[in-house]
Order: C-alpha cells, then sequence, then structure tokens
C-alpha cells in the first residue's frame, strides 16, 4: 500500500518540525523553501529550548515534549546541544520577592530551585556581583547554536525519514492539494502544510488578512567567542525579563517590578527590550534582544538598541571578553491575541501552522506532533 503524501511549505522550524511528525505518521513528505537554505528567524535567535518561558500546562508540558525530542535527534550526533539550565538574578528586591513567588508557583511540576549569591558565583562567574540578591536556576532549558541545528535538521530528515528538500522553489500558489511553482511545476499531495514564518503575504493573503498576526522584529549581537574555552553555563536573564514571559504573569509582586521599570526605564519597555544572554560550543554569546511590532518593519538596525542592551548586560553579566563580531535582526509572526499560534484550513486538505511568536525553537517540535493528532 502506498504511503500518503505530504508537502511542507517552509525550512524553518515549524516547517522541520511538521516535517518530522508527518514521517512520524508514515507520510512521505517534501519540503520545499524558497531560499537555498533557511535564512530567516529560525537561525537568527538564542537558540534557547525555553519551557520556562510557557505557562504551566499543556504549553509548559509541550515545551518540554519539544526539549525532549531537539534532545533526541542531538545526541545522535547531528548537532551540538547543552542542557544548561537557566539563571535568572535579581538585583533588586522587588525582583528578587518575584524570582521567591515564581518557585512557589513553579515547584509543583518544575525542575527548580531558589540560589543565594554564594550558590550562583559558584555556578557561574558570569554574574554580576555587586547589590546580588539571588536567583532562580532551572534545568529545564536546552540550548542548541540555531544556526548548525537549523542547517543540519534537513539531512538528519533525508537520512531517517527519506524526507525530500527541494530548495531555491518559491511556491506561486495552492490549490486543489497541488503547490504549483511557475507555471511549469505542480506537486500534489494528500495532505499540504504552509510554514511561511514572517512571508505571509505569498500564500494566502486574504485568509491572513482575516487572522490577528502582526510581524515583530527583534534585534540581536553575537560576542566573541571567551577565551580558554570559559564557559557561562545556564543562559542567564535580567529584571528586563521577568515581565517578557507569561509565566512570570501569576506572580503578585510583578506589577511593582513593572511599575519600577515603567518609571525609570521606559524607553527599555517602549522598545520591547528584555536582555539574555546564552552561549553556543564555540564559546560564543548571544545577546539580545528587542521587538518592535507592525506589518512592516524597518529594515534597519537601530545603533541605540545595540547600545542599550548592552549596557543593560553589564548591570548583571560579566564576561571574559564583550567584543561585538555580529549584529542582525529577525523578524518573525506574532498574533496579536495573546494566542501562543496559528493554526488554520483555508481550503480543504490545506493547512497554515505559524504564528509562533518568538517560540517557534521552544514549541514546534511538541506542537507539531499535536496538531496533527488532532486531525
Amino acid at each position: 500500500m502506498a504511503k500518503r503524501s505530504a508537502i511542507v511549505v517552509g525550512a524553518g522550524i515549524a516547517g522541520l518540525a511538521t516535517a518530522l511528525a508527518l514521517s512520524k505518521k508514515e507520510y512521505q513528505v517534501k519540503v520545499f523553501d524558497r531560499t537555498q537554505q533557511a535564512v530567516g528567524a529560525s537561525i537568527r535567535n538564542f537558540g534557547m529550548v525555553w519551557p520556562i518561558g510557557q505557562p504551566s500546562g499543556t504549553l509548559y508540558e509541550t515545551a518540554m515534549r519539544s526539549r525532549s525530542i531537539w534532545k533526541e535527534i542531538s545526541d545522535t550526533g547531528a548537532f551540538w546541544h547543552e542542557p544548561a539550565g537557566s539563571l535568572f538574578v535579581a538585583h533588586h528586591p522587588d525582583e528578587w520577592n518575584v524570582l521567591q513567588e515564581v518557585y512557589e508557583i513553579f515547584t509543583p511540576e518544575r525542575a527548580v530551585s531558589l540560589v543565594t549569591p554564594s550558590q550562583i558565583a559558584e555556578r557561574t562567574e558570569a554574574v554580576v556581583q555587586k547589590n546580588l540578591l539571588g536567583g532562580l536556576f532551572s534545568s529545564d532549558e536546552l540550548i542548541v547554536d540555531p544556526r548548525e541545528a537549523i542547517t543540519s535538521l534537513p539531512g538528519y530528515l533525508e537520512h531517517k525519514y527519506g524526507v525530500a528538500f527541494y530548495w531555491a522553489k518559491c511556491i506561486s500558489y495552492v490549490a486543489d492539494n497541488t503547490v504549483y511553482i511557475g507555471n511549469d511545476e505542480a506537486y500534489e499531495a494528500d495532505i499540504v502544510f504552509i510554514c511561511s514564518g514572517a512571508d505571509f503575504e505569498t500564500l494566502y493573503p486574504e485568509a491572513y488578512a482575516k487572522q490577528p498576526v502582526t510581524k515583530c522584529k527583534l534585534q540581536m549581537m553575537r560576542l566573541a567567542e571567551q577565551p580558554d574555552g570559559w564557559r557561562i553555563g545556564p543562559a542567564l536573564c535580567g529584571g528586563l525579563t521577568l515581565i517578557h514571559y507569561e509565566s512570570f504573569r501569576k506572580a503578585a509582586s510583578l506589577k511593582a517590578v513593572r511599575n519600577r521599570l515603567e518609571l525609570t526605564m521606559n524607553d527599555y519597555i517602549d522598545l520591547g527590550i528584555h536582555v539574555m544572554v546564552s552561549q553556543n560550543g564555540k564559546g560564543e554569546l548571544t545577546i539580545g534582544d528587542s521587538h518592535e511590532y507592525g506589518p512592516s518593519p524597518d529594515p534597519f538596525d537601530k545603533e541605540c538598541i545595540n547600545r542599550m542592551v548592552l549596557e543593560y548586560l553589564r548591570q548583571f553579566a560579566q564576561f571574559k571578553t564583550d567584543t561585538v563580531v555580529e549584529s542582525w535582526n529577525g523578524v518573525f509572526a506574532k498574533p496579536t491575541d495573546g494566542s501562543p499560534y496559528l493554526f488554520f484550513s483555508p481550503e480543504s486538505g490545506v493547512y497554515i501552522f505559524n504564528g509562533l511568536g518568538g517560540a517557534g525553537m521552544t514549541m514546534s517540535f511538541g506542537l507539531a506532533e499535536e496538531l496533527l493528532a488532532g486531525l
């Protein structure tokens, strides 16, 4: 009996996760991407698989399922990973109050612990000790290098599942379970998934116009490889990050943090800046980021954003070298109604999976399995 066939449009993390989930369901999968390799938001991020950012319950469980898939693939040697965990540090009393409350909220289902300044110093040299009150450590978080991982995943999918990749193939339109490339090429399948990220003007623009979705541009930097193999340990986050993730919003003290930051750092709030740092296998540090929303993001980076990120970073983190070697921006699709993702069918047999709002690395593998199971 012939296998069912599937086409995935887009070879970013959502498309790759969908291709994997379809393959596990015994579909024969073809993946099409308009470029020679993935170049979008999927390679322009921290590489953080970040369950701590997801609220308790289904979304956290999905993030943990994604984490297990990342680790399973990486353990084959496909790409580097580090189960580094995350460390949120508090240099202000209201931040420390939030971390203690979050610890009580998270403890029933997550591997978290409150750590003292001396315990932080034992774990990492990268945290500024002056005025440090404590931190919240989570062992759930896993780091990959997105440039390496997203580039390596197609080869893994080809080798293990026979997924066929068609690069530099821009789909012109989709109709009747068939994708068309110009006037000369057409490919038919039993099911079609559109996972085109921030490029949602090309296919089904009318359907997208009815969806609560916009674009988000972020700016990031990479610092030079740290000397002598020096490692920072866990991914690090400062107080600004507390007001960014939904998982922290149940903390009653968070309002006090937000009020103080809005009074003292409103320029950061306006630009959506919160500051985090992760380290890849080469020892380079990825830092950022900012969040600017709108349908047509400014293509030009703002020097002031990079400067503000670095200034805030130095308040809670310190490195052997902080030489900036790269700067870039990324753009992703984000729902405007608070939904964690978009999933809808514009016509029979065609599904759109998009709008993970910056959580694609964390959520895509688990979500793809769940969405397919629900069809």
